[in-house]
């Protein structure tokens, strides 16, 4: 049974960090692509960033030089590092696993960015 648990969410200071981290068990994280993707209260859920098998690397263009995707093969996790945070930075952010045919989802954490 696949299972993607994230932590790491919380409410932040706009120009403020947080480290979301995802862990994965019951899948193998380094083989598939695995994402982050960020949905805000009424719109849709979209991605934030994404990071191949390969370890190539993919931003939104709202997030690119701010957010960086890393993956710690041994421990089978994903984290986003969010700097610079903004407002419109939250929403609630999920860990995501494409796996061919199959698509898992974590529970999703919350992000606030406000003063």
């Amino acid at each position: 049974q696949v299972q993607l648990v994230e932590s790491g969410g919380g409410l932040v200071q706009p120009g403020g960090s947080l480290t979301l981290s995802c862990a994965a068990s019951g899948i193998t994280v380094s083989i598939w692509q695995t994402g982050w993707y960020r949905q805000a209260l009424g719109k849709q859920r979209e991605l934030v960033a994404s990071i191949r098998g390969g370890g190539l690397t993919n931003y939104a263009d709202s997030v690119k030089g701010r957010f960086t995707i890393s993956r710690d093969n041994a421990k089978n996790t994903v984290s986003l590092q969010m700097n610079s945070l903004k407002p419109e930075d939250t929403a609630v952010y999920y860990c995501n696993v494409n796996q061919i045919g199959s698509n898992y989802w974590g529970q999703g954490t919350q992000v606030t960015v406000s003063s």
